[in-house]
């Protein structure tokens, strides 16, 4: 969980101007808010440690679930728009 991720996001949204790519916002977010990414980093290491065999571990890794966060932001970002 990323405290405050739509303020940090549209943080990083004003730097990369109109239009971009979920990847652009990655690398971006990765560049700007290391201590959130590493924070998702090690939650993940946590859970895949503590987890036990044939269990699956209920986070996904931390780039697949950063992607979605943004994904998901975009979504609602460009709804908003619409409306």
């Amino acid at each position: 969980m990323i405290v405050d991720q739509e303020e940090k996001l549209e943080k990083i949204a004003a730097t990369l101007g109109e239009t971009f790519l979920i990847q652009e916002v990655f690398n971006a977010f990765i560049n700007t808010y290391p201590k959130d990414w590493k924070k998702l980093k090690v939650t993940y290491g946590k859970f895949k440690r503590s987890k036990k065999f044939g269990n699956s571990i209920p986070l996904p890794r931390p780039e697949e679930g950063l992607r979605k966060i943004i994904s998901l932001w975009m979504h609602t970002r460009k709804k908003k728009a619409v409306n």
